[in-house]
C-alpha cells in the first residue's frame, strides 16, 4: 500500500461514488507507474467496470470524448477526469485502431490489452497495486517488456514500437530482448503510422534522460527507416546519440537534429514539414539552426541578435555550450537591451512615409528600403527618427 498523491486524493469522490453504484474502479496506467517511480504526477486516468451509459447515470455532467472506445469524460467538483470502461479488443487490421471494442467486467482482461508491463498496472483508493503481469519487478529492475507477445500488441498498434523506445529515453531503462527482437522484426509496420503521432513520440524521445540509449535502440531496430528525412542518415544519428547534448527544448531536439544531419539552409523547410511541424515552429528552428551554425565559429552581431531575438539567442547559447563552445548569456542579454529596436514595428518609418516623402510609387523598392534603413538603425548609422531615416535615405538613393 502506498500513499496517495493529491491528484489521485481530488478524484476519491468520484471513485467512492462509482463503487457506491455497484460498479469497481481503479487509477491505472502512466499515474500508477509514475508514482511508484517517486515522479510527478499530473493527469490520473480511472478505469471502471460499469459501461458508458452507466456513467453517465451516476454522474450529472458528462462529455462523450470517446464513448466509442468506452472512455467518457467527468466534470466534478470543478475537476475533469476521463473514466473508460475494462475492454477488450478484436483485430486490428490498420495496425492502428482495433476493428471492435468489446466491453467487460474484468480488470484482468483490460490490463492484459495495453502496451508494457510498467503501464498495465491499477491501484484501488486505498493505494493497493494491483500487478498481474510483474510490471512492478520491471519497474524495479527498469526494464520495458511487452505485455504478453510482443509481436502481437505491436500489430494491435505500430506505435508501441516508437513508445518503447520513447520510454527507455523518458524513464532510463533498458528494452527486454525479445521485446527488440519484436521491433526488428516488424519495423515496417511503422509505415501505418501517421506522421503527427510519430513525432510526438520521437520528440519525448530526444528530451529524455536515456536518449542515448532509446535513439541507438530506434537505429538498431531500423525504426529510423519509417521516420521522415532519416533513412539515410544511420551514422549521423549515431553520433547523435552518443554526444552530451542539452536536448532541453523541441527547438533545440530539433536543431541539434539538423545540425548532426548536416541539412541545409533551403531543405530545412520541407524536412520539418514532412514531420508535420506547424508553421510557427518550422519558422523558430530555421532561426535558431542558422544561429547555432553562425555560433559555432562566432558571436552573433548586432544584426544577427535582432533577427535572431533574445529568446531564442539564449537557447543557442546553451546549444553552443553542449559543444564546449565558451558562451555568454548575460553578454547577448546586454547587447539585445542595447539594440535601438527590437522588432521592424518599432522602426519610424513605414512605406507609406517613403512613398509620400521620396514620391516612390508602391514597388518592390519600398520594401528594400525599409530593410536598408532597419539595417541603418541596428548599426548606429542613423538614429530612430522619423525625419533622420528618410534624410539619410535620401542621400543614400
Amino acid at each position: 500500500m502506498i500513499s496517495l498523491a493529491p491528484p489521485f486524493t481530488k478524484a476519491l469522490s468520484v471513485m467512492h461514488k462509482i463503487e457506491a453504484a455497484g460498479f469497481e474502479a481503479y487509477f491505472v496506467g502512466g499515474s500508477v507507474r509514475d508514482t511508484l517511480l517517486h515522479q510527478p504526477i499530473n493527469d490520473v486516468d480511472i478505469a471502471t467496470s460499469a459501461l458508458p451509459e452507466e456513467i453517465k447515470t451516476i454522474f450529472p455532467k458528462t462529455v462523450d470524448v470517446g464513448i466509442e472506445h468506452g472512455t467518457v469524460m467527468v466534470l466534478w467538483k470543478g475537476e475533469h477526469y476521463e473514466i473508460t470502461t475494462f475492454r477488450t479488443e478484436s483485430t486490428y487490421q490498420d495496425f492502428r485502431r482495433p476493428d471492435e471494442v468489446t466491453f467487460v467486467r474484468s480488470l484482468k482482461e483490460d490490463l492484459k490489452r495495453r502496451d508494457f508491463t510498467v503501464n498495465a498496472l491499477a491501484m484501488d483508493q486505498k493505494g493497493n497495486i494491483i500487478d498481474y503481469f510483474d510490471g512492478q519487478t520491471d519497474l524495479a529492475n527498469k526494464v520495458i517488456r511487452a505485455v504478453g507477445s510482443p509481436h502481437e500488441r505491436f500489430h494491435e498498434d505500430a506505435l508501441r514500437m516508437m513508445r518503447a523506445v520513447r520510454f527507455i529515453s523518458q524513464l532510463g531503462f533498458k528494452m527486454e530482448k525479445e521485446t527488440i527482437a519484436a521491433i526488428e522484426k516488424n519495423h515496417a509496420l511503422l509505415e501505418k503510422i501517421a506522421v503527427e503521432r510519430i513525432q510526438v513520440e520521437f520528440l519525448k524521445m530526444l528530451m529524455g534522460i536515456g536518449r542515448k540509449n532509446g535513439l541507438l535502440i530506434f537505429i538498431e531496430t531500423g525504426l529510423f527507416k519509417y521516420c521522415p528525412g532519416l533513412r539515410n542518415h544511420e551514422k549521423a544519428l549515431e553520433a547523435f546519440a552518443k554526444n552530451q547534448l542539452n536536448l532541453s527544448t523541441s527547438l533545440s531536439a530539433w536543431t541539434f537534429l539538423l545540425f548532426y544531419l548536416e541539412v541545409k539552409s533551403e531543405e530545412v523547410e520541407p524536412f520539418l514539414r514532412a514531420w508535420k511541424c506547424s508553421r510557427k515552429e518550422i519558422q523558430q528552428v530555421e532561426t535558431a539552426y542558422r544561429a547555432l551554425k553562425v555560433r559555432m565559429n562566432r558571436s552573433l552581431d548586432r544584426l544577427e541578435l535582432y533577427q535572431t531575438g533574445l529568446e531564442i539567442a539564449l537557447e543557442v547559447e546553451k546549444m553552443a555550450e553542449s559543444f564546449g563552445i565558451p558562451v555568454y548569456p548575460l553578454q547577448v542579454k546586454e547587447t539585445y537591451e542595447s539594440l535601438p529596436i527590437k522588432s521592424k514595428k518599432a522602426l519610424a518609418i513605414t512605406g507609406n512615409d517613403l512613398i509620400s516623402s521620396l514620391k516612390i510609387e508602391p514597388s518592390r523598392e519600398i520594401g528594400l528600403l525599409l530593410e536598408k534603413a532597419e539595417k541603418a538603425v541596428l548599426e548606429g548609422k542613423v538614429g530612430n527618427e522619423t525625419i533622420q531615416i528618410l534624410n539619410w535615405l535620401k542621400e543614400e538613393r
